[in-house]
């Protein structure tokens, strides 16, 4: 899986190094459309000039995918098809709450979040993805999580699932900080509890370690791959007791040892860069320099 140098060398306004699509059908590329820019057009345009084919998308137009209208969700779509970009996965805020109380109160907050899950599979299917991220509550801000509340979340994780699948839907929750499943230890868990077979990861391993766990291999060797439906990277270090996003290739993250295990493991799905560190030159510089690191991880995949 190497890439040729000739690969490289197609130059682009946009990208120093550009990449042809024979080669990024083996290992697949995509970026978290918004941490380019919230104009999806000039997103289209630098993804394309970097040859990659893929898109996660979260906030278009300055709103959340699941706040535009569905006839701007097929304008995205018109957007991504005129440069052969798919939409990997469809983001959404869907379960990122804390744990709604039980009762009347905490039903009508569900009610919410159930016409939010529709609301996104609604969109997902216009954009010809069958991905949602998704999550599993946020942690409570004083105490841990109970196993009564736990046993909720499964139960409602559960549910999700289920409304899901006849259309055909995969919830991929995403490993968060400040979440109930915050590392691999978390996840593990919760695949364990929760059966729905279209319920499933978007495993980021930066994530993990800001939670304090090695996430390759510690993390990833306690979940089961056939249950990732998308990957998030980027690259982190550890400074003065914290966790602070780099570009990749700049940091500690193993990213060549992660895709390597999960390519072997038989992971079909997306690598998403999720860019997340600050430039002063901007966001589009930074999400340049990060995916050009990237490219070069793969290179040596």
């Amino acid at each position: 899986m190497k890439f040729s140098r000739r690969s490289f060398l197609q130059a682009s306004a946009f990208a120093p190094f550009a990449l042809k699509a024979a080669t990024l059908s083996q290992v697949h590329v995509s970026v978290i459309s918004d941490e380019i820019s919230d104009d999806l057009a000039h997103c289209a345009d630098f993804l394309h000039s970097f040859g990659v084919h893929y898109t996660e998308l979260r906030t278009i137009w300055g709103k959340y995918n699941t706040a535009q209208p569905l006839d701007k969700i097929r304008e995205a779509k018109a957007i991504l098809e005129a440069k052969d970009i798919k939409t990997s996965v469809a983001g959404t805020a869907f379960f990122r709450i804390p744990l709604p109380p039980e009762g009347a109160e905490g039903q009508a907050i569900l009610d919410k979040q159930w016409a939010l899950l529709n609301d996104a599979m609604d969109r997902a299917e216009i954009l010809g993805t069958d991905r949602l991220r998704v999550f599993a509550f946020m942690s409570p801000k004083e105490g841990k999580t109970s196993d009564r509340d736990w046993a909720r979340i499964f139960e409602l994780l559960n549910e999700a699932g289920k409304r899901a699948k006849p259309r055909n839907m995969k919830l991929a929750i995403e490993n968060l900080g400040g979440s109930c499943v915050s590392t691999g230890a978390d996840s593990a868990r919760v695949l364990k509890a929760v059966k729905e077979s279209n319920v499933g990861l978007t495993w980021d391993p930066n994530n993990a370690a800001e939670s304090g766990e090695k996430p390759f291999p510690d993390g990833y060797k306690l979940l089961d791959p056939a249950r990732i439906y998308n990957v998030h990277i980027r690259d982190y270090r550890h400074a003065d007791g914290k966790v602070e996003w780099m570009a990749v290739g700049e940091g500690e993250a193993d990213n060549l040892g992660q895709i390597r295990a999960l390519l072997k493991d038989g992971y079909k799905g997306t690598f998403t860069l999720e860019t997340h560190y600050k430039s002063p030159k901007g966001k589009e510089f930074a999400t340049r320099t990060s995916l050009t690191g990237l490219l070069k991880v793969v290179e040596k995949v």
